[in-house]
C-alpha cells in the first residue's frame, strides 16, 4: 500500500494526483496534504480522503478551516507545517507538486526520514540539487520524476547503461505564444499567456511555458535528476506534445516515450513505478487519428529565458537559485498585471548580471541568494 503524503493538493497536479489515488483506493492512500488558498476546494478534499494532517498557509486559514474539519483530521500551518506534513510518520511516499522554492525545506526534511520522493516540484532541485541528490544518495532514497518530460526520460532509461548515453531530448511545446514573433509579444495579456494550446496547468506553470522558463527549469532539472552535464542535454520544438521526450544513445538508436498530454499518466506511473496499472477514463494514443508530429530547432534568442536557463545551469552554485527566485517575482507581478510579458525575461537577466555566484554553496547560502534576488527584483518593479 502506497501511503502518501501530497504537498500542493489544490493546485494543477495535486488534484490530478488526487484524481490518481481516487481510481487506485485498494493500493494507494492520502495519509497527509498540504493546500493553497482554495480552502472550499480543500475542504471538499478533506471531507472525500480523510487524512490525518493537512497544513494550511497561515494561522488565519487554519482558524477558517478548524470548524468544519472531521475529529481524526489535525491542522497545521506555514512552512513547519510542510515540513511535517512531508515527514508524516504513516507516510511512504511524498509527492511535492507546490510551486517554487517552498518546496525544498520539506522535500530534504522527507529525505532525511527515508521517504520515496516523487518530484514534481521544479525548484527543489533548480535551486539545490547538488544537495537533494547528495543525500538522497546517502539515504538510500528514490528520487522519482513526475514531471511529463523527466518521466518519459526515466522509461527511456530504464534497463540501460548510463555510459551508453550520447544525449538526452526535451521537447518542448513551445506555449501560448509559440506562432507568434518577438515583436508581436510586447503587448500579450495575461488571459493570452494563460491559453497554453496543450496542457492544463497552474497558472505560473503556464506563463513559465509561454516564456520557455518551464523548459529551463527542466533542463536544470534533468542535469541532476539524470547526472549528464549541460552539453548532453537537448531541446527541440514539438508543437503536438505527444512524444514527451527520447534518449539518444551512442549507437545513434533514439528511444522516445509517447502519450496523450494527460499528466495523470506520469503522475500514476510515480506512484506506482515500478509497476504500471490501469489508467481509466485516460484516452488512448492513437497515432494514425493524429496523423503528424512536427519539430523544429529552438531559437534562444526568441526564447532567452531558455538561453538564461542553460547559462545559469552551467555556472551552478547560488546562479540557478537567483534565476528561479527572479522568475518567481516577475511572474507573479506580470500575472497581477504590474509587469509587461517580455519585462519578465529583462528582470531575471538584471538578477543574474547583479550576482557574485557562490560556489558549491550550502543550504544557508542559497536561501540566502534566494531572499536577496526576491528583493532586488521588487525593487526593479517599484
Amino acid at each position: 500500500m502506497k501511503k502518501i503524503s501530497l504537498l500542493g493538493a489544490t493546485g494543477s497536479i495535486g488534484t490530478q494526483t488526487l484524481d490518481v489515488i481516487r481510481a487506485n483506493q485498494d493500493s494507494m492512500k492520502l495519509v497527509a496534504m498540504s493546500i493553497g488558498q482554495n480552502i472550499g476546494l480543500g475542504e471538499q478534499m478533506i471531507r472525500e480522503f480523510k487524512p490525518k494532517l493537512v497544513s494550511v498557509l497561515s494561522k488565519d486559514a487554519r482558524d477558517e478551516l478548524f470548524p468544519v474539519l472531521p475529529p481524526e483530521t489535525k491542522v497545521v500551518f506555514g512552512e513547519e507545517g510542510l515540513i511535517e506534513v512531508a515527514t508524516h510518520p504513516d507516510a511512504n511516499l511524498l509527492l511535492n507538486s507546490v510551486v517554487g522554492s517552498v518546496g525544498l525545506k520539506p522535500t530534504l526534511a522527507a529525505i532525511e526520514c527515508s521517504k520515496t520522493i516523487a518530484i514534481a516540484n521544479k525548484e527543489t532541485l533548480v535551486t539545490a540539487g547538488h544537495i537533494v541528490m547528495k543525500a538522497a544518495a546517502e539515504k538510500g532514497v528514490s528520487i522519482l520524476p513526475v514531471d511529463s518530460e523527466h518521466s518519459a526520460i526515466f522509461q527511456c532509461l530504464n534497463g540501460e547503461k548510463k555510459s551508453e548515453i550520447a544525449k538526452i531530448i526535451l521537447t518542448a511545446s513551445g506555449g501560448s505564444f509559440r506562432d507568434k514573433m518577438r515583436d508581436e509579444l510586447k503587448n500579450v495579456t495575461v488571459a493570452e499567456a494563460l491559453d497554453h494550446p496543450n496542457w492544463s496547468m497552474g497558472a505560473k506553470l503556464t506563463v513559465d511555458s509561454a516564456t520557455m522558463m518551464n523548459k529551463g527549469l527542466e533542463v536544470i532539472e534533468a542535469h541532476w535528476l539524470f547526472q549528464l552535464p549541460y552539453s548532453q542535454i537537448d531541446v527541440i520544438l514539438h508543437r503536438e506534445s505527444v512524444i514527451h521526450s527520447m534518449v539518444e544513445f551512442k549507437d545513434t538508436s533514439v528511444i522516445a516515450q509517447l502519450g496523450t498530454p494527460d499528466m495523470k499518466i506520469p503522475i500514476q506511473y510515480a506512484l506506482t513505478y515500478p509497476d504500471r496499472l490501469e489508467l481509466p477514463r485516460t484516452k488512448r494514443l492513437n497515432l494514425s487519428e493524429i496523423g503528424s508530429l512536427h519539430f523544429a530547432e529552438i531559437d534562444y534568442e526568441r526564447y532567452r529565458c531558455l538561453k538564461m536557463a542553460f547559462q545559469a545551469g552551467k555556472i551552478g552554485g547560488t546562479m540557478p537559485a537567483v534565476l528561479n527566485a527572479a522568475n518567481e517575482e516577475a511572474v507573479a507581478a506580470f500575472l497581477s498585471n504590474h509587469i509587461s510579458f517580455l519585462e519578465i525575461e529583462t528582470l531575471v537577466e538584471k538578477a543574474m548580471e547583479r550576482h557574485v555566484t557562490i560556489n558549491d554553496p550550502p543550504l544557508e547560502a542559497i536561501l540566502d541568494a534566494d531572499n536577496e534576488t526576491r528583493n532586488a527584483v521588487k525593487k526593479l518593479i517599484q
